[in-house]
């Protein structure tokens, strides 16, 4: 097998599994925090030895390392602590102490390991990583109390973990400065001087940073703006911290941590300058420590031997019930329904980043074997898996039950503003025609139009012919007496393009034509709008008319199930009843009773004029048998949902084919309805993977059984 040394290849094949590891692990549906284990297993000298595990590996590892625990500090919500601190404590008090105690004694006696590495094993699952907390994004139950108490708890629990680690890892470092000063001690006094000093160089440190960290903080940030000062000051910080508890007998994570906590209120979790630490800290160093952690793992041991197995199952299944325990009794405690247990339980049972950390910290003081290392990676697998689950159905339960009926939700105020992408011309008229129909004439607010086009050679000719296109189409505008703002805009990412002139305008929706130029590319998307609806969670209408507008006699709508508790179900049937409205068409839904109920109520307080039909449509896979139903004159719209929401089913995957197959000739509108959760590029995390795929290899390996 090939196997370089060269620093400029070894960096090539280190970016190449940091570009590909997302995309992969996205196809198998497997965290992607695994997949960098994994390619380092394979790549590393215990697998296929492409690589050696040089000093790079140690000196961006480290950094990698720091870098953890030091997001780890500044992302915990410090208020949210402030407010329920009993319930916090005592739930983080559980989650830690029960998890410990069982697999402390589970290692033991089971496993037969020393007192110093079962004690570092139940550190290890004492804490806990919130790796499915961008779940609860997408649901909107932040602000939730099973939610909340899940963050503060896991807050606590990692700081117990690591003060614990940091005990015994002083236990095994730490040398008196002055041999002469135990030389005639007996053991225990010794032992008493022993933690005497360490409490007192800590205490001075933490004295020390307290008080120090924040006055240069403030000072720093207030004089100097620049972005790579600002950046390099935090490095700075967080260096010197983990480099002083390095010097006093801790493990350099724990000042790294600290640090964190302590600038956590001078860097707020939207600013540039977080940003611009998340994104270095995950573009290399993270994924740099993670390969080399992977390049620590002895394949042979794994594959060859049925002690790892043991050990996976006894950590994982140990520690796991120890989390559910801890989760189940408070929720009993605090008085809550068994979905918040479940909700506490799945977000608490998740090992991480973290998990790693500390075992490498057992590595070096030689207390971990690589039955132990290798089992804990795989542990960090199993417990991903189900805190994702866990997580995904508990939020799901949590959001049916508080929203039975759409009475219970308020109204919030109109922010209506309607973004129009436009590019062709023999399009674009028709995509303005239904923007004026789909607006509120009483708030009569203009819309805006944008034209994108590709930064490159051909960029100024592009941009005078987007400029004439909009130009023609703000004059029909006025026509209308309706004001448009304009904008072409030169972009890199056609979709990153769209998403920031949304929020440059304030825009509430998208409305665009659908890809419909297969020579240019023959995916059912097209090139980028895929990547629009994964990271704008905000209505998006995607429209191909076969006919003009105003010749459609019917609406048909196909209502996904439970597609009345998305956030956006009140705004996507308002706009099709204004369309309804002003074509004096009949609309016709086809979907579920539950649907069909409160679209009924809400047509009758709202657009009592609309004539509206109900076909019930018991399962999503009778989608294609519309298509003998609709009519050339007929505007079919789907109703879809993104991935990860309440409403989404894996029938939904198909969309694509189902459509070019059954519905190629008709008027059809596709409808991403608005989602909770912020934009995924407005914050970035380790633990959520940026990219997402289409499809998964399971869909491309059923489609082909399927075939054949």
């Amino acid at each position: 097998m090939f196997q370089t040394t060269d620093p400029t290849l070894t960096f090539f094949v280190v970016l190449l599994i940091i570009l590909l590891a997302p995309i992969v692990m996205s196809k198998l549906r497997i965290p992607h925090i695994i997949g960098m284990v994994l390619a380092g297993m394979a790549i590393g000298p215990h697998g296929l030895g492409v690589l050696v595990r040089d000093a790079s590996f140690g000196t961006f590892g480290q950094v990698g390392l720091y870098y953890i625990m030091f997001l780890a500090g500044l992302e915990m919500d410090m208020e949210s602590v402030k407010r329920s601190k009993r319930h916090f404590l005592v739930f983080g008090l559980l989650t830690c102490l029960l998890p410990l105690g069982l697999t402390y004694a589970v290692a033991r006696l089971a496993l037969d390991y020393g007192h110093a590495t079962s004690f570092l094993l139940g550190c290890i699952m004492a804490s806990n990583t919130l790796i499915a907390y961008p779940i609860i994004g997408r649901y909107g139950l932040q602000r939730h109390p099973s939610v909340a108490l899940s963050v503060g708890s896991s807050m606590i629990s990692l700081f117990l973990a690591l003060v614990m680690l940091a005990a015994l890892t002083a236990r095994y470092t730490f040398v008196l400065p002055v041999p002469s000063l135990s030389g005639g001690l007996s053991a225990p006094a010794s032992q008493v001087l022993f933690w005497l000093l360490f409490l007192v160089k800590l205490a001075a440190f933490l004295a020390g940073a307290v008080f120090f960290i924040p006055r240069l903080t403030r000072y720093f940030l207030r004089r100097y703006s620049d972005a790579v000062m600002q950046y390099v000051f935090v490095m700075s910080v967080m260096f010197l911290s983990a480099a002083l508890t390095t010097a006093i007998g801790l493990e350099g994570i724990v000042g790294a941590f600290i640090s964190g906590l302590i600038l956590n209120r001078y860097i707020p979790k939207v600013s540039p300058l977080m940003n611009r630490i998340e994104f270095i800290g995950n573009a290399l160093f993270i994924p740099y420590f993670l390969i080399g952690v992977g390049m620590l793992i002895n394949v042979r041991t794994v594959l060859e031997g049925g002690s790892v197995v043991w050990v996976v199952l006894l950590i994982a299944f140990i520690g796991t019930f120890g989390k559910a325990l801890a989760a189940y009794a408070s929720s009993l405690l605090f008085r809550l329904p068994q979905r918040d247990g479940n909700m506490m339980f799945g977000l608490t049972s998740a090992h991480a980043a973290g998990a790693i950390a500390m075992v490498m910290v057992g590595m070096r003081l030689d207390i971990v074997n690589d039955d132990m290392l290798n089992g804990v990676v795989m542990m960090i697998l199993v417990t991903c898996i189900i805190s994702t689950m866990l997580t995904e159905r508990s939020a799901q339960a949590i959001v049916l039950h508080e929203k039975s009926h759409l009475k219970s939700e308020k109204a919030d105020a109109d922010d209506e503003k309607i973004l129009l992408c436009v590019k062709y011309p023999e399009i674009a008229p028709q995509l303005l025609h239904l923007a004026l129909l789909m607006r509120n004439q009483q708030l009569n607010r203009g819309l805006v139009a944008l034209n994108v086009v590709y930064d490159d050679e051909q960029a100024l000719a592009l941009r005078d012919q987007g400029l004439r296109l909009l130009e023609r189409l703000q004059q029909q505008a006025s026509a209308s007496e309706v004001g448009m703002q304009t904008q072409v805009r030169l972009a890199s990412n056609i979709a990153n393009g769209i998403k920031h002139a949304f929020r440059e305008f304030a825009c509430s929706e998208v409305v665009m034509g659908m890809h419909v130029h297969t020579d240019v590319n023959p995916k059912f998307w097209g090139e980028f709008i895929q990547s629009l609806y994964n990271g704008l969670n905000r209505q998006i209408m995607l429209i191909r008319l076969v006919q003009p507008l105003n010749t459609v006699r019917r609406i048909q709508v196909a209502v996904p199930s439970r597609a009345h508790y998305e956030p956006g179900f009140r705004r996507w049937l308002e706009r099709l009843c204004r369309i309804a409205e002003v074509l004096e068409c009949l609309i016709e839904f086809h979907g579920r009773a539950d649907s069909f109920k409160l679209i009924a109520e809400y047509i009758e307080a709202s657009h009592k004029g609309v004539r509206v039909q109900y076909t019930p449509m018991a399962h999503w896979n009778e989608l294609p048998s519309l298509a003998a139903t609709i009519a050339k004159d007929h505007l079919f719209v789907v109703v879809t949902a993104r991935k990860g929401t309440i409403s989404y089913k894996n029938a939904l995957e198909r969309l694509p084919d189902e459509l070019q197959q059954h519905f190629s000739g008709t008027n059809l509108m596709i409808v991403f309805p608005d989602q909770y959760g912020s934009p995924k590029e407005d914050r970035m995390s380790f633990t959520e993977a940026q990219h997402h795929e289409e499809s998964s290899i399971y869909d491309t390996i059923l489609k082909y059984i399927h075939k054949k």
